[in-house]
């Protein structure tokens, strides 16, 4: 076979073409094309994202620093506080010592005492309990045979 055949020439005719056809395919494809800015928006909502993320970490981050410096301003008021109670001999009366004098928590009969104290409540007059207050059913509707008179003058 010599080197200026013309089968020589049509597969290289053949091959050229399909890589000019390849390329326009990619160029002008409508699919491709959708494809490419598909990508392009999927890259930007990606970094979008990741700066998010990162303005989230650092906004946290500076809650939590204002957090902890209201609790060390919290603690510092309530030192200053105490100094003071303690310079004006009001030692009862500091957060300290009324933390101090709260009662222990309350065994169960205690407990238990409250609760039946809580039932034992009487109904207030305005709930139906039978003794006609303004919440019974039969309120209002039940016409009495005395009318009251005006008083005469």
């Amino acid at each position: 076979m010599e080197a200026s055949s013309p089968y020589t020439f049509a597969i290289i005719g053949i091959i050229i073409g399909f890589i000019i056809g390849l390329g326009c395919y990619r160029l002008f494809s409508k699919g491709e094309r959708h494809n490419a800015s598909l990508r392009q928006t999927l890259l930007e909502r990606e970094h979008q994202i990741a700066e998010l993320k990162k303005s989230m970490g650092s906004h946290l981050t500076g809650v939590f620093e204002h957090v902890n410096s209201i609790r060390a301003q919290a603690d510092q008021l309530e030192q200053k506080i105490v100094e003071d109670a303690q310079q004006w001999h009001l030692g009862s009366n500091t957060p300290a010592a009324l933390k101090e004098r709260q009662p222990p928590a309350q065994p169960e009969t205690t407990k238990t005492t409250v609760l039946d104290s809580e039932n034992s409540l009487a109904t207030p007059r305005d709930y139906a309990d039978g003794k006609n207050g303004t919440l019974s059913e039969n309120f209002g509707l039940k016409e009495s045979d005395a009318t009251p008179q005006p008083p005469r003058y």
